[in-house]
């Protein structure tokens, strides 16, 4: 596909995903919009666009408030919502705000779209969390939802919604389920976003972290993959309607990956430690996705090592980490 002058909107791009897609896009001639409320507790950082120099457009504003947002999604011919809190203990906490901004603003944009833009591309940033303990691995698309937490509920929900707007009212929507996602401009402050932010930060600092049980098997993307997988999906009208799992480099204990961590920055270290009893209640244990019908149909498929990809994420922390600690 031929981005360039295409009027884009990413909902969530002043965080961590959402921040590297818009940089890409932009990058191939795009013209982009960025939405975002700017939450910082969930990822948002100004940083994240730096020295963009206007090429992409700003909007602060909650994707849910229609009258901030509907001049862009109006005019967007593809529409990346990105948008969402993460946080799994922040969702058992609270649980309210979790559905604020995970489900009423996506149904609100949702509702905007159909009213407004029917025929806009919209692809949504789906987890893998709402599995749930998997029942058998590697986990694909037709396993059973068993959400352990808030955030899964609300991300499958919002998922549904937008499968449901495809086939009621044909939006032309694709979810990806994600995994987690590492690389530049993540928040590496706290464990917010993802376990492996803190990690970073306590190896460029030095200092140890802990990893809780150890022997769990997941899997990693590192987000310019992700961004691959993203452009790939926008461009295959196949995809539409569907839900599809995304993976990326092949599955290690969470031991191994502290171990490869920790040798590839040089620095730091780390503690095995028993699972807290309150995170233990919503972990998932082994999580491997089976992603071989989005490649299969896109001919997508993730080029980045894990070694190669916390190489880039260490560096790039070490050379920014003023912006994000």
């Amino acid at each position: 596909m031929e981005w360039r002058n295409v009027p884009v909107v990413i909902t969530g791009g002043m965080g961590f995903i959402g921040s590297n897609l818009a940089l890409r896009l932009a990058g191939l001639g795009a013209a982009v919009t960025v939405i975002d409320c700017m939450l910082s507790r969930y990822g948002a950082n100004r940083h994240n666009l730096h020295g963009t120099r206007g090429d992409i457009r700003v909007v602060e504003a909650d994707m849910g408030t229609e009258e901030s947002v509907a001049p862009a999604v109006e005019a967007a011919s593809v529409i990346f919502n990105l948008a969402g809190q993460t946080s799994h203990m922040d969702s058992m906490q609270e649980p309210l705000e979790d559905l604020r901004i995970n489900q009423l603003s996506n149904l609100s944009l949702l509702e905007l779209i159909r009213r407004s833009n029917p025929g806009a591309r919209v692809i949504f940033s789906s987890t893998r969390q709402f599995y749930g303990p998997p029942r058998y691995l590697p986990v694909d698309e037709a396993h059973p939802i068993a959400a352990p937490d808030i955030n899964g509920i609300h991300k499958y929900a919002a998922e549904s919604y937008h499968l449901l707007f495809a086939r009621v009212y044909g939006l032309r929507t694709t979810a990806l389920r994600l995994t987690n996602v590492f690389g530049p401009r993540m928040r590496i402050r706290d464990a917010k976003q993802t376990f492996l932010g803190i990690w970073i930060r306590h190896v460029i600092e030095n200092t140890r972290f802990e990893v809780w049980g150890g022997e769990q098997k997941r899997d990693f993307t590192y987000v310019e993959d992700l961004v691959d997988a993203l452009l790939a999906a926008a461009e295959c009208d196949a995809t539409i309607g569907q839900a599809y799992n995304i993976g990326g480099c092949p599955p290690i204990t969470l031991r191994e990956l502290a171990e490869l961590l920790v040798r590839t920055a040089g620095t730091g270290g780390f503690d095995i430690r028993e699972f807290p009893a309150e995170r233990k209640k919503i972990d998932i244990g082994d999580y491997v996705a089976d992603d071989s019908a989005f490649r299969k149909l896109t001919g997508w498929q993730a080029k980045t090592g894990l070694a190669d990809g916390l190489a880039r994420t260490v560096a790039f922390y070490r050379a920014h980490a003023a912006h994000y600690i």
